[in-house]
């Protein structure tokens, strides 16, 4: 690519753009001179411009790529469903169901509540991340090379491993923590969940007591309940994060020489078969977690501790 691609800082900061979609405001100069002189909605020219349209702007490659693989994830299985036999089952009813058994055996040993939500969510958590991570297996040139081809413009930016993403990531978590919080409240009450922030991890049993010890026990648990889906979150960002950045580095020294041509195609052929069990691991990790956060919304242990 020409320009900022040109040079290896360029290369590397070309791919880990996203294409960020947002409003450039009045009296903007955009990255090719244009001067705009109304507020308009556009996609991004460069990084700065992606951030200067703040946090109202999309990410259409990190968007497209999660929702069009979730959407892969339900018409393979709604396919595997209505073809299911019990007689020939094909290859890939039975991979499918290898799976939804594996599933839920762990959500089995992993949530001992009655919630008919909890295994398809665990299913449809781990499938999904475990598409998305799989992209990151796709050398990096080749997606972005062919959107630039069909765009008509070769500096077009285009991720296409959405959980290299914060954003996605983020969002996945904070769907968790949504389901997390409002299971809390329904099992136990609104008034029992506010007990568990509030008399825990110190209780004495005296109200007297207690009332002081409210306020850092509140603390503690609320930076404890926040902390849940950031670190579920930024634990897949970042461990997606530095796998494409080594694809990256490993792209570069393709274009070093023969030599460097051969080395590059055993550093990423060798790294391509580590990180399948990266991309599965991190998949399996955030499905566990989620039911196990699932499995604490659901305890009432620490309530009824507390009415004794």
């Amino acid at each position: 690519m020409a320009g900022e691609a040109q040079t290896v800082t360029g290369y590397i900061q070309h791919h880990l753009q996203n294409l960020v979609y947002g409003k450039l405001p009045a009296g903007y100069t955009r990255e090719d001179g244009t001067l705009l002189s109304d507020g308009t909605w556009t996609i991004a020219q460069s990084s700065q411009e992606a951030a200067d349209m703040g946090f109202w702007a999309l990410h259409l490659d990190t968007l497209g790529w999660s929702i069009g693989l979730g959407l892969v994830f339900c018409l393979l299985f709604a396919r595997a469903a209505r073809r299911a036999s019990s007689v020939v089952p094909t290859g890939f009813q039975s991979f499918v169901e290898l799976i939804v058994d594996f599933i839920d055996r762990i959500v089995k040993d992993t949530f001992p509540y009655r919630n008919t939500m909890v295994a398809p969510m665990a299913l449809t958590i781990f499938v999904w991340v475990f598409l998305m991570n799989f992209m990151d297996l796709i050398p990096v040139d080749w997606l972005p090379l062919a959107a630039a081809q069909i765009s008509g413009n070769e500096h077009a930016f285009f991720k296409v491993v959405p959980t290299t993403d914060p954003n996605a990531t983020l969002g996945m978590a904070l769907a968790v923590f949504i389901l997390m919080i409002f299971f809390s409240i329904k099992e136990k009450g609104l008034l029992g969940w506010i007990k568990e922030l509030t008399l825990h991890p110190f209780h004495s049993g005296k109200w007297y007591v207690d009332i002081f010890l409210i306020p850092f026990n509140f603390l503690l648990e609320a930076v404890s309940l926040i902390a849940k889906p950031v670190s579920l979150g930024l634990r897949l960002f970042g461990n997606l994060y530095a796998g494409e950045m080594i694809f990256i580095l490993i792209a570069i020294v393709f274009g070093t020489g023969v030599l460097g041509f051969i080395g590059a195609s055993l550093m990423h052929m060798g790294w391509a078969i580590f990180h399948i069990l990266v991309i599965t691991l991190q998949a399996f990790v955030f499905m566990v977690l989620s039911v196990v956060y699932m499995s604490m919304a659901h305890d009432r242990e620490e309530e009824h501790k507390h009415d004794q």
